[in-house]
Order: structure tokens, then sequence, then C-alpha cells
């Protein structure tokens, strides 16, 4: 499992790519990916091309940083989702607070 973040070239998009599990293991590394936002950034992508297991802890991250980027940030999108993680956000409801593709 691991993590990573890149911003696009024009410097509006954040995007935060998952690979493995989206657990507990990375609470830190998630919310340190956001932390430092660049004033610039309209909208963050929280990529899951390549994820393939989702939590409730990951569910409370997603909520965490909702929260945390409301009053800057206008679109977080949840990306490239594999169907059983779509299903996941989709029970939770995830699909009234997020961009879900």
């Amino acid at each position: 499992m691991s993590l990573s973040k890149n911003a696009s070239a024009d410097g509006k998009t954040l995007t935060i790519q998952i690979r493995g599990k989206f657990d507990f293991n990375l609470v830190q590394s998630f919310r340190q990916a956001y932390a430092d936002i660049d004033p610039e950034t309209e909208k963050v992508v929280v990529d899951l091309r390549e994820t393939d297991y989702m939590d409730s802890s990951a569910l409370g991250m997603l909520l965490n940083m909702k929260k945390t980027l409301a009053e800057t940030i206008d679109t977080i999108q949840i990306a490239n989702c594999r169907p059983q993680l779509k299903k996941i956000l989709q029970i939770s409801r995830f699909d009234k607070k997020f961009d879900i593709d």
C-alpha cells in the first residue's frame, strides 16, 4: 500500500493516488497529502485506480478531508473506482457528498 500526490501543471488540481489498501495505516500520509495545499488549487482528485481494498477508516479519512478543505476547495472527486469500492461508497451515501466516477 502506498500513497502519492501530484499537482497539475497549472496548479489547479491536486491528485492523491492510493495503491493497494486504503485503510488505517494511511491516516498520517493521507492527511499530510492535503495538509499543505496550494492556495491556487481548485480541485482535489482521489484516484482509486490501483486501490483494491477500502475500510471504514478510509471513509472517515475522506470525510475529514472534505471537512478540512470545505472552505478552500470547490470540488473533491473520487475517481477511477473499481466496482466493489464504488458500491461501498454508494452504500455509505458518499455519492451525495463527493463527485464519484
